[in-house]
Order: C-alpha cells, then structure tokens, then sequence
C-alpha cells in the first residue's frame, strides 16, 4: 500500500470517528424528544418536519450528492424512530409463544388434494408413519388443522418456477395456525391419459392451474380445452372418470398410475430443476436451538419510505431475509410476509424483530423451523 493511499485512508477512519460519535450523540437526543413527545401526547412521526430536514439534506450539499445527502437523511431518521419506539414503550408480549413439543408417534397429517397429489408425495417425505387425511381445498387443511382434527397439515407455499403460491399466504393469516416445518419436492409434471390416447387425440386437459402454469412451454401450441380443478391428482381422477376418450390430464406418475392412466409425455415442465416448497402447518409453533429459519407477517403506515425503514434492522444486524412476497389487505393496503435465517431464541434476531416491529403498523412472527 502506498503512502498516499494510506493517508487517505488515515483520514476516513478520522472522519468515520467523528460521524459514529456524532451518530451516537444525535440518537441520545432523538431519544430525549421521543420521551418529550410521549409525556406531552405528541405523535412521533412529524412527516413535515422530517421532510424538511431531508430538503434542507439536499439543498446543504454539493449538487451531485444531493440525492445521497437527502437518503442519508431519511435514514438517520428512520434509525433514530425506531430507536425511540425500542426505549420508551415496553415490549411486554413475547414475539413467539413458548414450543410445544413435537408429536412424532401417531400422528395425524392433513393434505389437500388426493392420493397421488404432490402434497401427499411431501407428507410422506415428512410424516412416513402418519395417518393421511385428504382435504379439497387449502382452506380445508387448515380448518382440520386449527379445529384440532389434525395434528399437522401440508400446503404448497412456493413453487421455484411459478413463484409464490399466495393463498398459502393468505391462510396462515386469516387462521393464525403457525409454520413448523418446510421441504421441497421435485415436480416432474407428466401429460397422462387413459391406455392407447395419443398426444394428437387430446383434445382437452384437465390440471391445476400452477400445473399449467409450468407447463406453458409445452402447452404454448397446443389449443386444446384447459380445465382448472383443485389438485393435479384430482385432474388425473376426473379424466379416468371422463367419457371424452380425448381427455388428458397434467400431473404426477404416481397420480397417473392410481388411476390407471398412462404417461403420455413425461416431464413436461418447463425447467428441469422444477420444485415446490411444502410448509407444515400446526395450531402451535415448534422450535429449539437447532431452529434455523423464522416466517414473519407484518404491515406498515402508508406513506414513502416505509417499507425500506421496515427492512433496515435487517441489514443493520446482518440477518439475510431468504424471501419477501407482498399480499393485498382488506383496507387496500398491502401485507408483507418474509422469511429470515436464523432462530427465535437468538438475542440478535430478538431484537432485530423488535425494531422492525417499533416502525411496523403490525408485526407477527409465524414460526420458527428448519428445512427438511
């Protein structure tokens, strides 16, 4: 290293010195106000002061740093308000109810679909001894599950092709049931069909619609009749059922093979590394120290900014969120559900929740599990 570059460097450390020291006096003083506005019935979010400060940012420097100088600023902000939210309100709720233990003799396992479905194909994977119960619906695997008819259920939460399955989403919510647990499967979607049907005598085709949609490629010219159902093994049961000699179905081998249909073209899917992420579901969570992911849903004040001072004690702590997906609400605003690594138990991911939780409008964890 030259001399040069080292007095440059020498230099920085000085000023980055004086900008922790100066930093550290500024969050003191925003603590104080906090306390100030609290003790005087005063809202803590000044939206025009704040944009104040943030033009004067601006207009105080050099022209082609003013956008930086007015993000720097906002962030300031956004650090020193949840700073104030940590120190003056108590957090008197745990942000996860304690564990309970996992049952693992005799278990009872709700899945939606039919025997052959890929979520009975990951309930196996998950549960090899369990009772299986079928449902029809996504919505039905959590009733089962939240009326204590069940002691787990298996949804598809993600598909790495087509993207998040948001009703999923939606569930977990609208039931409070939490995850315990997660899994891929590989989905090798096959075009079946009764014994002797050729690939050019079909002319409808039954799936569910995520079968269809990773299968787009394969479907692009062909223009048969496309029937939505609830499951890609109930697709395979309709066509045996069927009187259309030229009914087709997208699903599993195994599905095709329940039902006594034949594998048209296998592994139609447009990619070759095709997965779907299972989530085991139960009325209460399940965690240890060997915990190694945390599922959280949240929404915020409508106004700019907010999500991006949501997602800042995430980078200020180093924890890695593994995925954010966005769920319209009834009030027209929009959910947040994100997954993190790490575990609940973690006194860095404690806090880190809680200051995300002090700028949240709502902030609740909804499990906290491993991958496997």
């Amino acid at each position: 290293m030259t001399k040069e570059l080292e007095s440059y460097r020498g230099r920085i450390d000085e000023i980055d010195t004086q900008i922790v020291d100066l930093f550290t006096q500024r969050m003191h003083l925003a603590k104080e106000v906090g306390i100030y506005k609290q003790e005087n019935n005063l809202s803590l979010y000044d939206p025009d002061r704040e944009q104040e400060i943030v033009e004067k940012a601006g207009g105080d420097a050099p022209a082609e740093m003013k956008g930086q100088a007015m993000l720097l600023m906002r962030t300031l902000m956004a650090f020193a308000r949840g700073y104030q939210r940590e120190n003056i309100y108590q957090q008197s709720e745990p942000l996860l109810p304690l564990p309970a233990t996992p049952k693992r003799e005799h278990v009872i396992c709700a899945y939606q679909g039919v025997p052959g479905a890929w979520s009975e194909q990951a309930s196996r994977k998950l549960f090899p001894e369990a009772d299986l119960h079928p449902a029809e619906f996504f919505e039905d695997v959590f009733k089962i599950v939240k009326n204590n008819n069940a002691d787990y259920g298996i949804v598809p939460i993600e598909n790495s092709q087509s993207g998040a399955i948001g009703e999923t989403y939606d569930l977990l919510r609208k039931y409070g049931c939490y995850v315990v647990g997660r899994t891929w499967i590989e989905i090798k979607q096959c075009l079946l069909g009764k014994p002797g049907l050729g690939i050019h005598d079909v002319r409808k085709v039954y799936s569910h619609p995520e079968g269809f949609r990773q299968c787009r490629r394969f479907l692009s010219d062909k223009y048969w009749e496309r029937v939505t159902c609830s499951n890609t093994a109930v697709a395979a049961r309709l066509v045996r059922d069927d009187a259309d000699p030229g009914a087709a179905a997208i699903g599993s081998r195994l599905a095709g093979e329940l039902n006594g249909l034949e594998v048209i073209r296998p592994d139609i899917t447009d990619t070759s590394n095709n997965r779907t992420s299972f989530v085991v579901i139960g009325p209460k969570p399940e965690y240890d120290e060997e915990s190694n992911l945390v599922s959280i849903t949240f929404s915020l004040e409508h106004r700019s900014g907010s999500l991006c001072e949501a997602l800042l004690p995430f980078t200020a702590s180093g924890i890695n969120l593994t995925r954010i997906e966005s769920r319209p609400a009834p009030d027209g605003h929009y959910r947040f559900f994100a997954e993190m690594d790490g575990c609940i138990t973690d006194p860095v991911v404690q806090s880190t929740l809680r200051q995300v939780e002090s700028v949240a409008a709502y902030l609740e964890v909804i499990g906290c599990y491993k991958m496997i």
